[in-house]
Order: structure tokens, then C-alpha cells, then sequence
């Protein structure tokens, strides 16, 4: 197994014509991810990224010229975090949370408890699962978790 080289990323506020890109992301992760069932089309997935861009809410990391992932963020609320599958394993994630939690005191998300990778992830920069759900409160119908980070007190 060969090492995957890391190249630097750089952060930035999305603009409008980054929609594209940051709804294919979304997409693609739907595509590969067999338990995951497609509720929307690519299409829709574009829509719902430029929305998150309109409002400011989405921060990406571009690397070697591209956007290698994304997240999304109202207040503290975490909406989406998305790297591209062939910049996974190479901190675009970390650096992506890193960033928020420079700016936040606290954060909260949600994901599906069949995503054990993104479980991993979050549970490795300090977040604890706060809830479970049934699937009853999500579009896609599947079993979820909470979970929350909060900054220690200095």
C-alpha cells in the first residue's frame, strides 16, 4: 500500500459559481455509498449547495486548483461536511473542522449511525454523541446520532 501524498489546502469562503462543485461532492458521496438510498438528483444536490453558499454558510478547501471538499455551518450548527473521495485520508476534513472551531465555541452535528467513518472522524476532534434517532426526523429514513463539541474553559 503506498502513502498518499498530502498537498496543501487552502480555506475560503464559497462563492456562487462553486455550487457545481460542491454539489458534485455531495453527490458523488450519495452514489458510492451503498446504504445510503438517492433521494435527490444531481441537480437538486447543485440547488441545495448553492442555497448553503447564498447564505454564507459554506466554507471550502481547494487543493491543487480544485475544491477537495467542503462544510457547511450556521452558527454553530454543523449542516454537511464532504471531502472528495480522492482527497480523503489527507486533512482536508481536519483542517476543515479545525477551522471551525477556531470560530465557534461550541458545535453540533448529525450523521447517519451506519457512517462509522464519519462517527471515527468526529469522535477524533473531540465530539461526543449527545442522541440517537429513529430515522423518523430525516428525509432518508435511517437510524442517526447527535453528537457535540465543546471548547474547554481556559
Amino acid at each position: 500500500m503506498s502513502a498518499r501524498l498530502t498537498r496543501p489546502a487552502t480555506l475560503r469562503a464559497a462563492q456562487p459559481l462553486d455550487a457545481g462543485a460542491v454539489g458534485g461532492i455531495m453527490s458523488d458521496f450519495t452514489r458510492q455509498t451503498n446504504w445510503l438510498p438517492r433521494i435527490h438528483t444531481a441537480a437538486e444536490d447543485i440547488a441545495h449547495a448553492d442555497a448553503m453558499i447564498v447564505r454564507g454558510w459554506v466554507t471550502v478547501a481547494e487543493q491543487a486548483g480544485r475544491i477537495a471538499g467542503f462544510v457547511a455551518c450556521k452558527g454553530g450548527e454543523l449542516d454537511a461536511l464532504y471531502v472528495a473521495d480522492d482527497a480523503r485520508g489527507q486533512g482536508i476534513g481536519s483542517a476543515l473542522i479545525g477551522g471551525l472551531k477556531t470560530r465557534h465555541k461550541a458545535l453540533t452535528c448529525w450523521t447517519f449511525q451506519a457512517n462509522t467513518p464519519a462517527i471515527a472522524f468526529y469522535r477524533h476532534h473531540g465530539f461526543a454523541e449527545t442522541a440517537r434517532g429513529d430515522g423518523s426526523a430525516n428525509d432518508e429514513g435511517l437510524p442517526d446520532l447527535t453528537l457535540h463539541w465543546q471548547r474547554e474553559a481556559a
